[in-house]
């Protein structure tokens, strides 16, 4: 399909659920592009943030592959393997296993969260290029009215 400038009109009569699906899969396959680069996959960050008092984790403590993947259930994607993905960062000696199936964050694991956190800010900066700030909020702000609308909540 090709970018086409649509009128105001048109653009009005256009389903939300669509162009959120479109952004999505775009910016989902943008930010994943950019970590790959890195050397990381997104959902080894999420791993690696789930099981951080640092970060998400509120204690640190470890967690089996169901229930992270109960913890990510609300940005996990389909085709994402926790378990081969938990095993690559078993082997970097980011994540150890414990004798209940539990993963755990190691201190190496910690260092590497923090160092792949500082890629964030550059991916943030050139999704919301050309983007000015009060717009990028109005629509946040139209995206949430339009979450409550369906029932949804965020």
């Amino acid at each position: 399909m090709t970018n086409r400038q649509m009128t105001d009109a048109e653009l009005a009569g256009q389903p939300a659920a669509y162009w959120t699906g479109v952004a999505y899969d775009a910016l989902i396959a943008f930010t994943r592009a950019r970590q790959r680069e890195k050397g990381y996959t997104q959902p080894q960050f999420w791993l690696l943030r789930n099981l951080s008092a640092n970060d998400i984790s509120p204690d640190g403590a470890g967690m089996t592959l169901p229930e992270l993947r109960q913890a990510m259930s609300r940005y996990i994607r389909s085709e994402d393997d926790l378990s081969a993905e938990s095993a690559v960062l078993v082997e970097r000696g980011w994540l150890r296993w414990d004798d209940e199936e539990r993963l755990w964050l190691t201190d190496e694991g910690e260092r590497a969260r923090t160092d792949l956190a500082r890629n964030a800010p550059a991916i943030g900066a050139a999704l919301h290029e050309g983007v000015d700030e009060a717009d990028y909020v109005t629509t946040v702000k139209v995206l949430q009215r339009l979450i409550r609308n369906a029932g949804g909540t965020w």
